[in-house]
């Protein structure tokens, strides 16, 4: 079993944000990595994605894992085209509850608002899943049950609610921003 953990890192005053992901087995060893970049503000983080797991040429990854579907500033991820484009099941994982970002997208783009706001209505509500661990993650599945993803998010975190392989990108992400 691996996956292929997405994350990113960015400047507010940067013109795009450093996508990192990891391919991690289910050992925790890490397998694998690719970059990527997606525009502040911009729609081409989903292309950004898929991009990054083709350069892998892997035929041995199982699953995409996303932190995030709403990224670089409201640079939306089509989750549902991620899984397409790929052939892979996808999860996107978030952490904590909100009541959305509508309002904010309005706020940040007085004009051409309305197609962002489609684009994140598109992504679907999250669900509400307990880990092992105890700790609640708010998930969007595609390619993959509710209960299939509940035990893959088990199988890869070790404590707390962050998967050992978004963990992984993150760091990788961060410490690319900084070069």
């Amino acid at each position: 079993m691996r996956v292929f953990a997405v994350a990113e890192s960015f400047r507010k005053t940067a013109k795009s944000s450093v996508l990192a992901g990891v391919v991690m087995r289910r050992d925790l060893v890490v397998d694998g990595m690719a970059f990527g970049r997606a525009t502040i503000g911009g729609d081409d983080a989903t292309g950004a994605i898929v991009s990054m797991y083709r350069s892998l040429g892997r035929d041995d990854v199982n699953c995409i894992l996303l932190d995030g579907l709403v990224i670089s500033m409201y640079n939306i991820v089509d989750g549902c085209q991620v899984s397409q484009d790929t052939g892979m099941p996808v999860i996107a994982i978030t952490f904590e509850d909100s009541k959305g970002l509508e309002g904010a997208i309005r706020h940040h783009f007085p004009q051409g608002w309305e197609e962002k706001v489609e684009q994140y209505r598109r992504i679907g509500e999250r669900e509400r899943v307990a880990l092992k661990t105890g700790k609640p993650l708010y998930i969007r599945c595609w390619g993959i049950t509710q209960k299939r993803a509940v035990s893959l998010l088990d199988a890869f975190t070790l404590q707390g609610a962050v998967p050992e392989p978004v963990r992984v990108a993150k760091l990788a992400a961060k410490s690319a921003l900084m070069l």
